[in-house]
């Protein structure tokens, strides 16, 4: 693979935190040291192209605070696009996206969200906004395309040296980089373009990010979508014990399926016995990326085995590959595991800087010993990722944040929550947790569905349904029609 997509690999240790697994011309984006000019009334958009988006849509930027109890000081340029409603006779209220990760830009997502929400869009406008510290709103992006990190073991690598080095090369005070200064950002847009209420669709992190929006400026919001939810209330970042339940149904799964179950036999078995051969010796694997064809190099070791693997989990469509990957990789043929390393789009990076600023103030301090210890009694991946984390999060220069932050939000705004029950990062228990505060909820779960489930079943419909009538109970049937789909059995896709 190419250097910007051999960090997969690597990311299987920074990246593969990220809630989410889902650009623009303009001018480019900095702090600014001078007075702010938040105040201004409107925001003017002019007309423009997005990368992988052949129409024109509308682009600008707003100047806000970078601290919004402290407006005097410096301030923050904020990328904003926005995809007009095909129909003249468009409905008031805006769908407003709000990216995952944390840290991941939703203007660079645009040409996915214009096609998932084609139907939204018929008669509504569609709003992203790079979340400050992502996209084109002051980026806080971290290298971490060291080539050589990669013929190391992870105890080779210094995650606080690194991250340190990352902070040291930005200006800015991470310490206003979370997630109730981010909404205070998009409430800013909000009232800038005009709008009275919007509606909010948020994926994993950004259902955060929502329910905030519903807690801190509850006036501008008409209605929720929760895709893939993460409370406020639940610590973001330990993901051992989800993932295996994920594994466990993806075991139980191809175990019912006879095609699998002749084909690949005790998977469980042949997956540990790969991890103790990787633990004890670490498989240098050499070949050339398809598109650059470049001579890559790099060491797959026990936990980037774990982690690439987890990452699959989060796509029904990943998820067939794993048996195949596993069965491979045990015979030295490692190309279904370098297909999903590659699977990661350099062109949708997740910015790292944002990612610690948040998780760094918002969770990981409260994750107490006995959480951690829940997190790695599990035969998956072990805990290996949350200390990954804490040891990022020892060299970030923050805080921790507000402890009401973490409190459970309570609206009674009309909120969508959506689920998918193969989901290894936000499960429908969360949803269930955020659902108890949340009085006019209603909540789906994709029987069949991954992370995210807009992407990958009839849900992104289920959404238009909602926003033309959000006080009314849905018919989310069409999601039982959303079929399991079938495990690969080899390099040739058969099964697919």
């Amino acid at each position: 693979m190419s250097e910007r997509s051999l960090a997969s690999s690597i990311r299987s240790r920074l990246w593969g935190v990220a809630l989410l697994a889902m650009a623009s011309v303009c001018i480019s984006t900095s702090v600014h040291a001078t007075t702010s000019t938040a105040s201004n009334p409107t925001l003017q958009l002019e007309a423009c192209h997005v990368r992988g988006l052949p129409e024109q849509v509308e682009c600008g930027y707003l100047t806000v605070p970078e601290d919004h109890l402290n407006a005097s000081e410096r301030t923050l340029d904020i990328h904003v696009v926005r995809l007009p409603a095909v129909s003249s006779g468009k409905a008031a209220d805006p769908l407003f996206f709000l990216a995952g990760g944390p840290g991941q830009a939703a203007t660079e997502l645009t040409p996915f969200i214009a096609s998932i929400f084609s139907q939204v869009r018929q008669t509504r406008d569609i709003v992203l906004v790079d979340q400050r510290g992502t996209g084109k709103s002051n980026p806080l992006q971290c290298d971490v395309m060291d080539l050589d990190a990669l013929l190391v073991t992870e105890a080779d690598v210094d995650l606080s040296a690194m991250m340190r080095e990352c902070a040291n090369a930005h200006d800015a005070n991470f310490q206003h980089y979370h997630t109730v200064n981010a909404v205070h950002d998009f409430d800013a847009v909000r009232k800038a373009l005009g709008y009275s209420k919007v509606n909010l669709y948020g994926g994993s992190y950004g259902t955060r990010a929502a329910l905030v929006w519903l807690r801190e400026k509850p006036e501008g919001v008409r209605s929720a979508i929760l895709d893939g939810v993460a409370p406020t209330q639940v610590v973001v970042g330990p993901f051992g014990a989800f993932s295996q339940q994920a594994y466990e149904r993806l075991l139980a799964d191809c175990a019912e399926e006879a095609a699998c179950a002749e084909l690949f036999g005790d998977l469980d078995t042949t997956y540990q016995n790969l991890r103790a051969s990787l633990r004890e010796n670490p498989q240098l694997v050499a070949y050339r990326d398809p598109r650059s064809d470049e001579h890559i190099e790099f060491l797959l070791t026990e936990y980037r085995l774990a982690g690439t693997l987890r990452n699959a989990l989060y796509s029904p469509r990943s998820r067939q590959l794993i048996p195949l990957a596993i069965r491979a990789a045990t015979q030295g043929d490692y190309r279904p595991l370098l297909g999903m390393m590659n699977s990661i789009d350099a062109d949708q990076p997740l910015y790292i800087g944002l990612l610690l600023s948040v998780l760094c103030q918002e969770d990981i301090p409260r994750a107490d010993e006995e959480l951690l210890a829940r997190d790695r009694d599990n035969i998956f991946m072990g805990g290996q990722l949350t200390e990954d984390f804490i040891s990022m999060c020892g060299g970030w220069p923050v805080q921790a944040g507000d402890p009401r932050w973490a409190e459970p939000v309570v609206s009674d705004v009309p909120s969508l929550l959506l689920s998918g029950a193969q989901d290894p990062v936000t499960p429908p228990v969360w949803a269930e947790l955020a659902a108890e505060t949340l009085s006019n909820s209603q909540h789906l779960v994709a029987e069949h569905g991954g992370h995210t489930i807009v992407s990958h079943t009839c849900a992104n419909r289920l959404v238009a349904s909602f926003l033309d009538n959000p006080n009314e109970s849905l018919d989310g049937s069409c999601l039982e029609r959303t079929r399991r789909l079938p495990f690969v059995r080899n390099i040739n896709a058969a099964g697919m």
